[in-house]
């Protein structure tokens, strides 16, 4: 009997029904919370025993993808430092994933417990059903009455519901066995079996009709697949025997159509390893393309942004091809993730060494933060002024700092210098007014200083020179542009002091006797040690250019005043050593001031001692 097969089992292999969709699902395009998604989804909307193929799918790629993840982690844990022995990792996602599954498995171990105990009762009731027609061969009623009876039967078999496979080839085959009796045992009563064998005839055909249906090229494979097993379930289960003569031919024709519709089949899933075969050949030039941007060298943390980009989407692009076949999954998703982690590896180590320097920057950087803040309030503006454009310049120069740290030091030293910047602004500010103000007010003092005449009482007239060059420096300085104006004060004063018949000297000294008054009343308590090194330096200077003139006219031999080039030189040797007397009183005058002071202070502490 070629056409019997379990198909009271049917229910057991609804499960490969699904098979096809499972793998059109590209399940390796879904990330690990995408395909705990999917799988939730899945016990939702169906049948628990209809989708044993889709979860162990889902489950294949969340496994690999998720020790491929924990992998990388364990590299990037020994990377860093950490022992082997120490290293943990767990993600909700793996929790939440597999309390689905394990309630996946439950639901289908539950299910099959059903199944068995509905097995168990329905193979008692085709039991029953046998015995029955067993006892119809017996039955002492009308023919009629009892093929009605027989026909009863029938509908009870159809429906009994599935066996177990163990239970199944010896339970078809007694029933079939007592069918056949049957129709032997009513031979007599012809007309009632043709009338059987006719409607089943008519019902056969209507099934051949519906698969040569499906069996057109414009129908779907794998739904015309599904339908022909539900085809043949409802030929052997709910369709009796038709007579010798078309009993042979009729199956012959559902059995070619059968294949024929298998065909396709196979023919689509043969198309379906060619894909697959393309997809391998894909995957494999996405994994070279990883391994060639592996091989750059990027130094800056924009350039392996840049890369890394590059990589993911080169990953995305490998997850969307599709599957590949069977026996190159396993090597290929393994190129794939060397391709990756070897990737990840050099990038981690790019990182890590940044790490370190930006760490070493933020010291630096905070060093700057505290020099800034130290010096915020300070009004030395000349010298701080230099100090806080020094660390500004320095803070670009130095480098990036740990994110987290960015803006909050940034903040704090930006605030810094513009708290300097801002109070030196309107020093500077002051200052201009200031400045303006001593202008306006000089200038006014030059004219009345213009109309001055000397009288005859010199020591008076020493007095008020004096108080004038006092006066003028009372009023302040003005802005270097308009330092010509004292300039033409101290001319003035200069040509009052020779009508009085002061030497050159004389005056020089007068003058700076001044400019020391101001030093003396400088906030600055450097300004006179300064003076002292500059005057120094400058004695020193007129020295070795008066040794250098000497030696020069040294070379004339014979020296003729007479010479111009001779005279000259004499004539600028005599300023110099004019100059270099005058430069000496100015530094006797500074070591007389300074001893004054120091001679004060010591006072002032035996004071404060009594």
């Amino acid at each position: 009997m070629s056409e019997e097969k379990n198909t009271l089992a049917i229910e057991d292999n609804r499960e490969d029904n699904r098979l096809e969709d499972a793998s059109l699902v590209n399940y390796e395009a879904m990330s690990l919370s995408e395909l705990t998604k999917e799988l939730k989804e899945l016990l939702q909307t169906e049948k628990t025993q209809a989708i044993k193929k889709q979860v162990d799918a889902i489950r294949y790629e969340f496994d690999k993808k998720y020790d491929a993840l924990v992998e990388e982690k364990k590299e990037e844990f020994i990377a860093d430092g950490g022992e082997l022995y120490n290293f943990s990792y767990e993600i909700p996602v793996y929790r939440e994933f597999y309390t689905a599954f394990n309630d996946y498995r439950e639901k289908r171990n539950q299910y099959y417990k059903e199944i068995e105990k509905t097995h168990k009762e329905n193979l008692a009731k085709r039991r029953e059903i046998i015995e029955e027609l067993k006892s119809l061969l017996n039955a002492e009623e009308h023919l009629g009455t009892t093929f009605k009876q027989f026909q009863q039967l029938q509908e009870r078999w159809r429906k009994a519901g599935a066996v177990s496979n163990a239970d199944y080839e010896d339970l078809w085959n007694t029933y079939h066995h007592h069918v056949e009796n049957f129709y032997d045992f009513i031979h007599l009563s012809k007309d009632l079996r043709d009338i059987d064998f006719k409607r089943n005839l008519e019902e056969k055909l209507k099934i051949i009709e519906r698969a040569e249906a499906l069996a057109q090229d414009d129908v779907d494979a794998l739904i015309a697949s599904r339908e022909l097993q539900v085809l043949h379930r409802v030929w052997k289960e709910e369709i009796g025997p038709v007579d010798k003569e078309h009993r042979e031919s009729i199956w012959q024709r559902f059995s070619e159509l059968t294949k024929k519709i298998h065909d396709k089949r196979q023919y689509y899933l043969k198309n379906l390893d060619k894909i697959y075969e393309e997809n391998a050949v894909k995957k494999q030039g996405i994994i070279e393309r990883i391994k060639k941007l592996g091989e750059k060298e990027p130094t800056t943390h924009s350039a392996w942004k840049q890369l890394s980009k590059q990589v993911e989407d080169l990953r995305q692009s490998f997850l969307n091809v599709g599957k590949v076949p069977l026996q190159q999954a396993d090597e290929v998703w393994k190129s794939f993730n060397i391709a990756l982690r070897a990737f990840n590896k050099k990038k981690n180590q790019f990182y890590k060494t940044l790490k370190k320097e930006q760490q070493e920057n933020l010291t630096k950087k905070l060093a700057l933060l505290e020099i800034a803040k130290a010096n915020q309030n300070s009004t030395d503006w000349e010298t701080t002024t230099e100090l806080m454009k020094n660390i500004q310049r320095e803070w670009k120069e130095i480098g990036s700092v740990p994110l987290r740290n960015t803006e909050k030091i940034w903040k704090e030293f930006k605030r810094a210098c513009d708290t300097y910047f801002s109070r030196f602004a309107e020093t500077i500010q002051h200052s201009k007014n200031k400045e303006s103000d001593a202008l306006e007010q000089k200038k006014a003092f030059l004219d009345k200083l213009k109309e001055y005449q000397l009288g005859t009482d010199r020591d008076k007239e020493i007095a008020t020179l004096q108080n004038f060059v006092n006066e003028w420096n009372a009023i302040g300085n003005t802005h270097h542009s308009n330092r010509t104006i004292d300039i033409k004060f101290h001319k003035i004063i200069d040509a009052l002091y020779k009508k009085l018949n002061f030497d050159k000297q004389e005056i020089e000294l007068i003058k700076y006797n001044n400019k020391l008054e101001r030093l003396i009343n400088d906030d600055n308590e450097n300004s006179l040690n300064n003076e002292v090194i500059f005057v120094r330096r400058r004695i020193d200077e007129l020295k070795s250019e008066i040794l250098q003139l000497e030696n020069n006219l040294a070379f004339f031999g014979n020296i003729d005043e007479k010479n111009p080039l001779v005279r000259d030189v004499i004539k600028n040797i005599n300023n110099q050593k004019e100059a270099l007397k005058t430069w000496e009183n100015k530094l006797r005058e500074l070591k007389h001031l300074q001893k004054t002071q120091l001679a004060e202070a010591s006072e002032e502490k035996i004071e404060e001692k009594e």
